[in-house]
């Protein structure tokens, strides 16, 4: 497998993350519903938790389901959200896989 596809989540992958979560895990919450629109809420993504830029992997174990507005806000970090989002979304992942950190879900060429 290259390298590249260790970082993108399989259908698979996607399937089993939506099937944990069941919708936007920001919106369960109420985080931040100001969005102008309702599509923004309504299209489905799945977040790295660990993002691709920093070798995080496409495993369930790193990805959370979230809707494109929530996304976006994260992503972008224009409103200076993405600590305490990315908190939170450490702190979820953190209670579903006991002794997960961000070195666990990041592509290492060699294991030692």
């Amino acid at each position: 497998m290259k390298k590249k596809r260790k970082y993108d989540f399989t259908p698979e992958v996607m399937a089993e993350i939506m099937n944990r979560d069941g919708s936007c895990f920001f919106c369960r919450m109420g985080y931040h519903m100001e969005s102008t629109t309702d599509l923004g809420y309504g299209i489905a993504d799945i977040m790295h938790v660990v993002p691709k830029s920093d070798s995080g992997l496409g495993i369930v174990q790193n990805g959370v389901l979230g809707c494109r507005y929530h996304h976006t806000l994260m992503d972008n970090g224009n409103k200076g959200l993405h600590q305490e989002m990315q908190a939170m979304l450490e702190n979820y992942l953190c209670g579903l896989y006991p002794g997960w950190n961000r070195e666990s879900v990041r592509y290492h060429k060699y294991n030692f």
